[in-house]
């Protein structure tokens, strides 16, 4: 690898150079740019920033935009268990009822990995289909309901927002402290992650402590810009390293980034249409492969693996090609095979 290639972590802004210069094709980059905006709207690309050997080659020109990111907040509440787990405060076996005890009776067998793998069958009060809203809409979602979804808890798969929810205040116990204020201590201040484009949004405050939303529902997620995302994205790319030093545990970000739903789990709640079985690791998907043995994105590595949110708010993390995508925005809804036709354009472009 060249000194131009070489990776760098960047500082208080990216370092900006041209697609070449890190082994990109410029023309072959924007072809997958407009393929995106004839597949999903001229302004799809717009929140995008593209980042290679930890390099900024790519960026639309509202990258610095921030908002909310629906559903990429459960891969940084994911990111916060892996913290607490790196410091010997809980374990993916730790009963979530020791920390929080209104689940004895109805959730007693519901463990930290039940959580943040969509298999613990939790229901909060209020959870009835809401606008077609139908994977956990509770406006309550830390009173759990004595009916689960499922049981035992581990038996089955189902997507679910309050279960998210409940989730974090589970975590935010375990750290007595907020989430967002443990992640931007451990992990965004250290990647220079801009305090100006990104923040995390309350649901309530319980015990005397903010409860950050863990799922990314009621408007109470993390927002954030598509080149301050970049920086997560590169930090895992790196297993969790920061320029030398330890951030997470590479043990952590790979178990988070690998399967752990098995292609052969029921699904616990068919009407939600999400379906994480044989792709979901710990709140975050993967490119392997689905109950259909085919992989969401078949002209992506299978390594890839992403943060995904409600209005196709994505953030790509591709080892093999020492890349990280992100693209946000407020409105979108494009099928796999429209991001497949995506990272496949990508690749394409790729010289070296």
């Amino acid at each position: 690898m060249t000194e131009s290639k070489r990776t760098v972590f960047p500082g208080a802004a990216w370092e900006v150079t041209t697609p070449e210069s890190q082994g990109v094709d410029a023309a072959g980059l924007a072809a997958a740019q407009a393929y995106l905006e004839e597949m999903m709207g001229e302004s799809s690309t717009r929140e995008t920033a593209i980042v290679r050997h930890g390099r900024l080659i790519w960026e639309g020109p509202d990258s610095a935009e921030m908002h909310g990111v629906w559903s990429v907040t459960k891969s940084f509440t994911s990111a916060c268990l892996g913290l607490l787990i790196d410091d010997g405060r809980c374990g993916l076996g730790t009963p979530a009822h020791e920390f929080a005890p209104e689940l004895d009776a109805a959730y007693p067998d519901v463990t930290l990995r039940h959580f943040t793998t969509m298999t613990s069958g939790y229901r909060a009060v209020g959870d009835e289909p809401r606008s077609g809203y139908l994977h956990g809409p509770s406006l309550t979602p830390f009173d759990p309901s004595p009916q689960p979804l499922f049981t035992p808890p581990g038996s089955h798969y189902a997507y679910w927002d309050s279960a998210m929810n409940a989730f974090a205040g589970v975590l935010t116990r375990i750290a007595r402290e907020p989430l967002e204020t443990l992640f931007r201590r451990r992990i965004a201040d250290p990647i220079g992650m801009d305090p100006q484009e990104w923040r995390w949004g309350v649901i309530e405050t319980r015990d005397g402590i903010a409860v950050n939303g863990g799922s990314g529902n009621m408007n109470k997620h993390v927002f954030i810009s598509a080149r301050t995302l970049a920086r997560l994205g590169l930090l895992f790319l790196h297993r969790g390293a920061w320029d030398g030093r330890r951030l997470l545990s590479a043990e952590w970000v790979d178990a988070a980034t690998r399967v752990q739903v098995p292609t052969s789990t029921p699904l616990g709640h068919p009407e939600s249409g999400i379906d994480g079985r044989g792709v979901y690791g710990f709140n975050w998907w993967t490119n392997a492969s689905q109950p259909d043995g085919a992989r969401p994105f078949p002209d992506a590595p299978p390594g890839t693996y992403l943060a995904r949110g409600k209005f196709d708010n994505m953030l790509f993390v591709i080892p093999e090609w020492d890349m990280v995508v992100t693209r946000l925005g407020l409105a979108g809804n494009a099928p796999n095979a429209v991001w497949n036709g995506y990272l496949g354009r990508i690749g394409v472009a790729l010289q070296t």
